[in-house]
């Protein structure tokens, strides 16, 4: 079944192409209706200089002429309803590949620890989009009907028809030589750039620090080098593609200009008339658009290509989940049976064969030194990473067996590091669902913040950014905590929470956690201070990723009053 979903989930693309075959059938139609319409100026040309001309009549230069702009007009209404279709047909593509991107770009930002592969993914379909209604799709529409003109010129004279053959043979190859000599380049050059881009959005997530520490000028330096190697790439490769553009156009101009000589000479000696001469040289011009068109183009033609192979890519990596059957509402008791995890783009497990359970309604504390890997089992828990072997149980059900949508109410967390988003107060608080005013009081409330929001000038509306506006560190973190608490979860795990409380904000946590635990939810904190495990049932210390004792308070304060035990140690490093 899974290997069913992952080759479901790889043709994803293909199925959204699919999705608009319909639309590009009709502009391939209506590109058809245009080429044809294009013979019009030709024909018109002919029709003057061999009929009009010749025979002085002003009725049929008038006639012609309004059935020209008759023709001529409804070519310019066929090009409009085309370009309508590629932009239905836009919509459509980014409509259907949209969500799916989006969860597998934000999987990825999870497994990973990367969001600016993420971040490539959605500019990769914007990038997409672009193309689609871009001129190398019309291109791509008008370059079978260069056979038929060249066909028509056959039928002038053969001499036109081999004259054209030739000029879109020379033209191909330039067209071919155009992608031996750039796509490699360019493709380097994309690389670099995303590099370089990378770099610099991580330095300004940094900015604080950087201009805190007087370090702009250097990473400006670095960022500079890296800007200046692919900026080189690209410049090699545009110089390069350009060239080879300036010689396709010459040569198509060159061509038109040497097949009018050869229509002169044939005219001269009686062969075709005077307007065939103009007409060919008109109709190899329109047959050899599409292709320069595609010359001129082509560095649009490498770029989708690689961001194409990096869609697919994405989808197949990270499937969607599937649709998981609704699972009763969880009651809180939780299970960690011997899992352990290695963080993304880590090579050591952070957590190592770590055990234990909850009952509905405890209260357990995670203590132990630094880089001991009690954040890390926090992400395990909670699913955010993936494990490579145990389980995390709740209600008996794996963690991963629960819809995530559906199980997002009962969970609550509060990192490390408060990330806010752009909204109000109260849309951050309530996690973006629907607004219920009573059950965003009672979290603030709980939370000890309900006077703080009300001193604000714009209360629970005030807007906030990704960097919480002119919140302090320590009233973001009791947003934070709002927003964990929000909706009575039955589960909440709370890393840190009192890192950046005053005396006055940990005495609200105090009391928000007795809240908590009084309520029957599961509750797990993760603390260097001591003075939040007042509140807890339980205790786990951890060291190096493993559990150096687990169990009831008492006994595990009582194994670590031992002056010399490990536990105590452990302790006074913590």
């Amino acid at each position: 079944m899974q290997m069913a979903q992952n080759k479901t989930e790889e043709n994803v693309l293909n199925d959204a192409f699919r999705s608009i075959k319909g639309y590009f059938l009709y502009a391939v139609l209506f590109s058809a209706s245009i080429n044809l319409l294009m013979l019009t100026p030709v024909i018109y040309m002919l029709q003057v200089y061999d009929r009009v001309v010749s025979s002085g009549s002003m009725s049929t230069l008038m006639m012609l002429t309004l059935l020209m702009v008759l023709l001529m007009s409804s070519a310019g209404s066929f090009e409009w309803v085309r370009s309508r279709l590629l932009v239905a047909a836009n919509v459509r593509l980014e409509s259907s590949l949209r969500d799916p991107l989006s969860k597998a770009a934000f999987m990825g930002t999870l497994v990973t620890g990367n969001p600016n592969r993420a971040s490539q993914t959605m500019s990769d379909l914007l990038a997409l989009r672009q193309f689609i209604t871009g001129n190398g799709a019309f291109a791509v529409m008008d370059a079978p009907w260069t056979l038929i003109y060249i066909g028509i010129m056959f039928l002038f004279h053969p001499m036109f028809g081999i004259a054209a053959s030739i000029s879109a043979v020379i033209m191909i190859l330039l067209a071919v030589i155009t992608q031996n000599a750039t796509a490699e380049k360019l493709l380097k050059a994309n690389q670099l750039t995303a590099k370089a881009n990378m770099s610099f959005q991580s330095n300004l997530r940094n900015a604080e620090v950087i201009h805190g520490m007087g370090m702009a000028a250097n990473i400006r330096k670095r960022d500079g080098a890296l800007y200046d190697v692919a900026s080189d790439e690209q410049a090699v490769a545009s110089t390069t593609a350009g060239r080879l553009s300036a010689i396709s156009k010459s040569f198509r101009m060159i061509a038109q200009s040497i097949l009018l000589g050869m229509g002169a000479y044939l005219a001269l000696n009686g062969e075709i008339s005077p307007g065939l001469m103009i007409a060919g040289s008109l109709l190899l011009g329109r047959a050899l658009a599409p292709i320069d068109m595609m010359v001129g183009n082509w560095k649009g033609f490498v770029e989708v290509k690689s961001q194409l192979s990096r869609l697919r890519e994405a989808l197949a990596a990270f499937p969607a989940e599937i649709d998981r059957m609704s699972l009763p509402a969880p009651n809180g008791s939780l299970s960690v049976e011997q899992i352990i995890l290695i963080p993304p783009g880590a090579k050591i497990a952070s957590v190592k064969r770590v055990s234990f359970q909850l009952a509905s309604g405890d209260a357990l504390g995670i203590i132990g030194p630094s880089a001991s890997g009690k954040t890390s089992l926090a992400r395990a828990i909670l699913g955010v990473w993936p494990l490579r072997a145990g389980t995390v149980r709740l209600d008996g059900a794996e963690i991963n067996q629960w819809d995530r949508d559906e199980l997002g109410p009962y969970l609550g967390y509060l990192p490390q590091d408060i990330e806010l988003f752009d909204g109000s107060i109260a849309d951050n608080i309530c996690r973006f669902s629907e607004q219920d005013s009573e059950k965003i009081i009672e979290a603030s409330q709980t939370a000890g913040i309900h006077e703080m929001i009300l001193r604000l000038p714009e209360g629970y509306d005030t807007l906030l950014n990704s960097n919480a506006g002119a919140l302090s560190a320590g009233q973001r973190q009791r947003v934070g905590l709002a927003r964990a608490i929000y909706g009575q979860p039955k589960l909440v795990i709370l890393d840190e929470p009192n890192s950046n409380l005053d005396d006055q904000g940990e005495r609200d946590l105090l009391a928000a956690l007795r809240r908590l635990k009084e309520s029957g939810r599961t509750v797990i904190v993760i603390t260097h201070r001591t003075s939040i495990l007042s509140v807890v049932d339980k205790l786990l210390i951890m060291k190096d990723g493993d559990v150096m004792k687990f169990g009831e308070k008492d006994e595990v304060l009582k194994a670590m009053s031992t002056p010399n035990s490990k536990i105590a140690q452990l302790q006074n490093k913590a």
